[in-house]
């Protein structure tokens, strides 16, 4: 891959973003056979296509509220909260393939946060878009395609492959345990 010199140099400064985005648990890798294995690959090949077509239907409310604006000679013919829901989406895709990729190439952190925001954010945008007059017909048609395509992707992050392969280190040393047994 043509950027691998570009990102090894880049890896110690994105390895104090993970510190701040994975905290405490920012150092737990996966094990390699596991993050190369054909299902974990395929789950997140299929993971970075849906964030793509999110972030092309994000770039698509963009483009619909400018040409709306352009139209009626005023950015205030597309309301502020329009506004607001198209820049967070492009902003918070943005971030969901920064957490892909790391979790792609074995951090647990950045899974467990893409798989948390996976799960969460469908149930938001699915509440908003049903508050009456807060957006025109075609965002909350935007946000209802939005919140379907995310819930594929948490579909994806949560099988239960991927949840056995990113499982917490103390499961992976002791396959007997369990959540629920408090002695473990």
């Amino acid at each position: 891959m043509f950027l691998d010199p570009v990102l090894r140099r880049a890896e110690p400064l994105l390895l104090r973003v993970d510190r701040i985005a994975g905290g405490r648990n920012a150092h737990e890798k996966i094990v390699e056979s596991d993050r190369d294995h054909e299902r974990t690959v395929r789950a997140f090949r299929w993971v970075f296509w849906l964030l793509a077509l999110e972030l092309v239907i994000g770039v698509a409310a963009v483009v619909v509220a400018v040409v709306i604006a352009v139209q009626a000679g005023s950015m205030a013919a597309v309301p502020f909260a329009v506004w607001m829901r198209a820049l967070i989406v492009l902003a918070m895709t943005a971030t969901l393939f920064y957490f892909a990729w790391r979790a792609a190439l074995g951090w647990r952190w950045a899974y467990q946060r893409l798989r948390l925001f996976a799960q969460i954010f469908p149930v938001i945008t699915l509440v908003m878009a049903a508050i009456p007059g807060l957006y025109p017909a075609w965002m909350v048609t935007e946000q209802i395609v939005f919140s379907l395509i995310m819930i594929g992707v948490a579909d994806f992050l949560t099988s239960d492959h991927m949840r056995r392969v990113f499982r917490k280190p103390e499961a992976a040393a002791d396959p007997g345990s369990s959540a629920a047994d408090p002695a473990s």
